[in-house]
């Protein structure tokens, strides 16, 4: 399986807009974060994309993306979601619907902010996605060859999801992970997990707090993603712990 990280940014983005920091104004281009997402190639060659962000478009040339088989949702806030009506495109490349997966509640979300995907009878203008809605709860499913499980995490007051993939586990948007979701996550090679920024946040965990869960979950590599301008990627992951570093865009995993 491989993974691609197509962004590893906050809502933001970094750098963030009229911004003048040392971090928005880096020449290392690790620096430089678009809104967070994942793209898995799995072993009989499914390739599944983790979201849409309002930055998939310029996501999809830079790494020349060319086919999209399925999208799962995380949730529905708006750094995950406002790119779908990219996936035009790849209606047009395969003359097929874009399956999406997620939770009712996501889905529903998806459906009142893209409503004219999904209204026949509302003006669309250049043309609409074609989508194929499929709701997902706790039990695991297969798209292709690749089995996913989901893995409920708190994002704040909301529940949303992350998901496993074989040996690799992506939690983005979470500031904890329930006991019965930690049981989800043994045995893993990597795992993806938020660290927002050193000081705390409502709604997402600081970089202390990640680095305690990641140690409890025990992931042989520990990968930090939902990064914000507040992080230099090599100030902040010389100082993280062996086995744990910042993910970065266009990073690319084998496992």
């Amino acid at each position: 399986m491989n993974v691609l990280f197509l962004g590893t940014g906050t809502s933001h983005g970094v750098p963030m807009i009229a911004c003048d920091c040392a971090v928005c104004r880096s020449a290392d281009p690790r620096d430089n974060r678009l809104r967070p997402s994942i793209y898995v190639e799995g072993d009989e060659g499914t390739r599944i994309l983790v979201d849409t962000t309002p930055d998939l478009r310029q996501q999809a040339l830079r790494h020349d993306i060319r086919r999209v088989d399925a999208v799962l949702y995380t949730h529905a806030h708006a750094d995950h979601v406002l790119g779908l009506d990219e996936l035009r495109r790849f209606n047009h490349l395969t003359r097929q619907p874009v399956p999406l997966y997620g939770d009712r509640g996501t889905l529903d979300q998806i459906r009142k902010t893209f409503a004219y995907a999904f209204d026949k009878d509302a003006p669309a203008g250049g043309g609409v996605p074609d989508l194929a809605m499929h709701t997902i709860d706790a039990r695991p499913f297969r798209i292709g060859g690749q089995e996913i499980i989901p893995v409920p995490v708190r994002h704040g007051q909301w529940s949303i999801l992350g998901f496993r993939f074989g040996r690799f586990a992506y939690l983005t948007d979470c500031n904890a992970v329930p006991d019965a979701s930690m049981a989800l996550l043994h045995d893993l090679d990597v795992l993806v997990l938020d660290a927002l920024r050193h000081r705390p946040h409502p709604t997402h965990f600081t970089v202390a707090q990640a680095v305690e869960v990641a140690k409890v979950i025990g992931a042989r590599q520990t990968l930090f993603t939902h990064i914000c301008h507040d992080l230099g990627h090599a100030e902040t992951s010389a100082k993280l712990p062996p086995g744990i570093g910042l993910a970065y865009d266009g990073q690319r995993l084998t496992l």
